[in-house]
């Protein structure tokens, strides 16, 4: 099988592994999916995903699809880096193979012009017209005219922080914070129109290519704010040179006043899948990041 081949015939991609017609390197795809690396008889290579055997969890239907419609969507805005769909099956997604690099300053400020780009290149409203997964989880993307602010308590908060405390993973008084969040959701301003975003923009998401670029994958894709991406890229350390895509991306298109407030609202839906998703350990991130939130709410408030 080469890459002409399989792009014609993607559905026999599952049947020439089950034979192990390819070679199959398994590398690292996250917490979710099982990930590898085929080499076809061309010598090019691709990235598959698949739902991991034994997991105890079922694939949820329309898994795949969804990401594969986010990454098609992102590529589109012919903006920034993202892989191209090779094979999207219910069961499987391959993926255009990234060749790894180091990440280095230029390509973070390169990035952060792109990602502007990408932003602008807008959505027709919040949300998105597929079914949305965040993680395993679903996420409701139906579309929403908004304003930002209660489509973002509505569909992004509120969902996670109900599963969080059915789940045990946060007690009452915890989600307290979280609901005075989403009470107070209109006071933090920053309101804007559909932005086109990754939607899961933490640093482990952005793959620094050999190419000297930074490519966007794993996206829960989606109009929304492109605070929320910007957001996420300082989550779990940060990414790479965070400091130079934050002000090559403003030199494209500077954030609204404020938004330096508002990254820990924008934050808090990631830290909710969190505990969604695993549960307790996470439990302390929401809560700093929800303390946090309302804490810029008040600087901001003082400072205006």
């Amino acid at each position: 099988m080469d890459l002409a081949y399989l792009r014609a015939h993607p559905e026999h991609l599952p049947t020439f592994l089950t034979h192990q017609r390819i070679r199959e390197t398994p590398v690292s795809g996250g917490d979710i999916c099982a990930a590898s690396r085929l080499t076809l008889d061309d010598g090019h290579s691709v990235f598959a995903k698949t739902w991991p055997e034994g997991s105890g969890r079922s694939l949820p239907e329309g898994f795949f699809a969804a990401e594969a419609a986010g990454l098609r969507w992102l590529r589109e805005a012919g903006a920034v880096a993202v892989p191209e769909v090779v094979v999207a099956l219910p069961e499987l997604l391959a993926l255009d193979w990234v060749e790894p690099g180091e990440p280095t300053p230029e390509a973070a400020e390169r990035f952060g012009r792109e990602l502007a780009g990408l932003h602008r290149a807008g959505a027709p409203a919040f949300g998105a017209e597929w079914a949305g997964f965040i993680g395993a989880l679903p996420q409701d993307n139906t579309p929403d005219d908004g304003p930002w602010s209660r489509w973002f308590a509505e569909r992004r908060l509120v969902p996670y922080l109900r599963r969080s405390v059915d789940g045990g993973a946060l007690t009452g008084a915890e989600a307290g914070l979280v609901e005075e969040v989403v009470d107070r959701i209109g006071e933090f301003g920053g309101d804007e129109p559909p932005a086109r975003v990754h939607g899961d923009l933490w640093p482990g998401n952005v793959l620094w290519g050999a190419d000297d670029r930074a490519w966007l994958v794993d996206p829960a894709a989606h109009g929304g704010h492109r605070e929320t991406d910007l957001a996420q890229l300082a989550l779990f350390g940060g990414a790479p040179h965070l400091d130079r895509i934050l002000a090559a991306y403003a030199e494209a298109w500077p954030p609204a006043d404020g938004w330096r407030e508002r990254v820990p609202l924008h934050q808090l839906h990631l830290m909710l899948v969190h505990t969604a998703l695993f549960g307790g350990a996470y439990r302390d991130a929401v809560v700093r990041t929800a303390r946090s939130a309302l804490a810029g709410l008040v600087r901001a408030t003082v400072d205006g």
